[in-house]
């Protein structure tokens, strides 16, 4: 359930991408006018069973009117994926979002390496074909478990570029990150986006590597607890409306906001899509998202309401 505005998208084309991975093709139907969007950029679906999906925009930013997403059909679903590939149909209509983006491009950069696992290849492949528009240096390291898995294989064998495939069934292991990543500049900006475990991989590797500018894009939501100097109850200050609520044990922040009658986008309620990031003014945030860096939570001037909490005793928002 998503309080945003959101468009009327017409499923153009439906196509097999890989083994469990198909391709959507949405183009603006009625009314409806496509924004344009920045590689890395992700859009919400919202399914008529009621559930609310984000998936990566894979098509080059340069397309105007039509926004393509890579969705694999989930061994786990809980009906997300699994409504998408046994009920979706084109000519049907969905409800989608506005683009945004967590996983912005450094297009200044003097080198940059592009790391995908999986399905995490959809936002990978519409960033590396936007460095090459762009005349830049890049390469990429594509992950799966298999070659049939894989999709986009087609696209990238026809690329001119430095691509290294790594299947884990024909190298019989997994993809050894230390051995892909080290000997380059500490300059280059690094990113990856792919399963859990894979990131979690990558972002010690980069750490010991000494790579300052490593950036991640997560599926599924960190399982982070609250610190220890997480506070059970604080007040929150509101400071467009002057309202001040409290934060009681067992309460969620953004629910209590809504309830106060604050206009706040959400929609995974997880802390990966990054809608309901809000602003901070005042007091020190527990961050429990999977969204912003550490450098961004170490700012401390926002937070995602959705899952984070509070470490002082008082909170003051932007709301």
């Amino acid at each position: 359930m998503s309080n945003s505005s959101t468009l009327t998208a017409l499923v153009h084309t439906l196509r097999h991408e890989a083994e469990g991975i198909i391709s959507v093709d949405l183009r603006p139907h009625g009314d409806s006018v496509f924004a344009p969007f920045d590689a890395g950029s992700h859009i919400d679906l919202h399914l008529p069973n009621g559930l609310v999906r984000s998936y990566s925009l894979l098509n080059s930013p340069a397309e105007r009117g039509r926004y393509v997403v890579g969705i694999l059909r989930d061994r786990g679903s809980r009906g997300g994926s699994q409504w998408v590939h046994e009920q979706l149909r084109v000519g049907s209509t969905l409800q989608i979002s506005a683009p945004r983006n967590n996983f912005a491009l450094d297009t200044q950069a003097s080198h940059s390496v592009l790391v995908a696992g999986g399905i995490g290849i959809t936002p990978i492949y519409c960033m590396f074909r936007q460095l090459l528009a762009l005349g830049k240096s890049a390469e990429l390291i594509y992950c799966a478990r298999s070659r049939k898995e894989a999709a986009l294989m087609e696209e990238l064998n026809g690329i001119n570029a430095k691509v290294v495939f790594h299947f884990n069934d024909e190298k019989d292991t997994l993809p050894d990150l230390r051995h892909y990543l080290a000997g380059q500049p500490t300059d280059t900006h690094f990113y990856c986006c792919g399963p859990t475990p894979m990131l979690d991989a990558f972002e010690s590797t980069c750490e010991s590597l000494g790579y300052p500018h490593a950036h991640i894009e997560r599926f599924a939501a960190a399982e982070l607890p609250p610190s220890e100097e997480a506070q059970d109850s604080y007040s929150v200050e509101l400071k467009k409306s002057g309202k001040t609520v409290l934060i009681e044990p067992g309460l969620n922040l953004l629910d209590v906001l809504l309830e106060a009658g604050c206009d706040i986008e959400y929609s995974c309620r997880e802390g990966v899509c990054g809608s309901c990031e809000t602003k901070v003014l005042d007091g020190e945030v527990d961050h429990r998202d999977s969204v912003l860096s550490k450098a961004e939570r170490a700012a401390n001037a926002t937070m995602m309401v959705c899952v984070s909490g509070c470490k002082s005793r008082r909170l003051v928002l932007d709301v």
